[in-house]
């Protein structure tokens, strides 16, 4: 059985106990007062014990306040509570980093970096070139931290082959997301990225603020390549997490709305990552995210 510590929690985000959870099963009474009601929504929905990722558990759990990592333990089913990170060290195979404050990525991260354990890293992984490079230095093998939004394996942010077909050559690509353009922008980022290629070097056309607290960013891929427009719309402006593809003969919506498959497709990949010897979390996709996140931001 593979062992897992996860580490939470920051404000907003409830995905110490959805992943664990995913990991672990859960406790539906327990769950229920975890303070995110979409997710004991969603895992109802599963088949359990089916729908637990195989031959992997989240043994440790820490976070800064014990009665709330104690909350998360009952609730997701995960055995021991520590009083700090570092006593995890020894006792698991790897770390699930479940934070996205990500000025404390490093510091948090750091001392199982160091210590050799692979650290699955809640997006975004950070928000400008300089502290991704400061966080890849603390790896000691290259593909030792693994990042993403969830949403690059979710099966609804991805143009079939019949659409793309449907539709023709991109043109237009708008997107917009819930919240704030900090944490949530990665998740347009990087089904976009899945869409077109991590490898093409956007333009920045423009970025300004949007609304009462939100951002807009413009993009250029190539010279023939499609504008894009992505929109985190704040805390006073409502609507879908989606892409919209437009294209020389017609139009697609990819609306995001599977959260749970989403994220147990991202932790699988993670831990297959972990398992193989051959690494495939490169980190030249991420890279691209975290300098698009950043043009954002300016």
């Amino acid at each position: 059985m593979f062992r897992l510590g996860v580490i939470g929690l920051s404000e907003g985000n409830g995905h110490p106990y959805s992943w664990s959870a995913i990991c672990n099963g859960y406790d539906p009474a327990a769950m229920r007062g975890c303070g995110f009601p979409v997710i004991p929504e969603y895992l109802a929905e599963q088949d359990w014990p089916a729908a637990r990722l195989p031959d992997v558990e989240v043994t440790h759990v820490w976070t800064q306040d014990r009665a709330l990592s104690d909350h998360i333990a009952r609730a997701a089913r995960i055995r021991r509570v520590v009083d700090h990170p570092e006593h995890m060290l020894g006792e698991i195979d790897a770390l699930l980093l479940a934070r996205d404050d990500v000025e404390n990525h490093c510091s948090i991260a750091a001392p199982f970096l160091r210590a050799g354990l692979p650290v699955y890293i809640d997006k975004p992984v950070a928000l400008d070139l300089a502290a991704f490079d400061e966080l890849l230095a603390l790896q000691t093998y290259p593909g030792q931290i693994f990042s993403c939004s969830a949403l690059r394996f979710a099966p609804e942010m991805r143009l079939s082959a019949d659409e793309a077909a449907r539709i023709g050559r991109p043109r237009l690509i708008s997107g917009t997301t819930p919240k704030f353009w900090d944490t949530y922008a990665i998740h347009l980022i990087d089904p976009l990225l899945v869409l077109l290629g991590h490898e093409r070097r956007p333009q920045r056309l423009f970025s300004a603020p949007f609304g009462h607290d939100g951002r807009i960013l413009g993009l250029k891929f190539d010279d023939t390549g499609p504008e894009v427009i992505l929109c985190a719309l704040g805390s006073n402006c409502s609507g879908p997490l989606e892409l919209r593809v437009h294209g020389e003969r017609g139009w697609s919506a990819l609306t995001f709305n599977d959260s749970f498959t989403a994220f147990r497709a991202a932790l699988a990949e993670f831990l297959a990552n972990v398992r193989s010897k051959f690494r495939k979390e490169g980190q030249d996709f991420n890279r691209r995210a975290v300098e698009i996140l950043a043009m954002g931001r300016t």
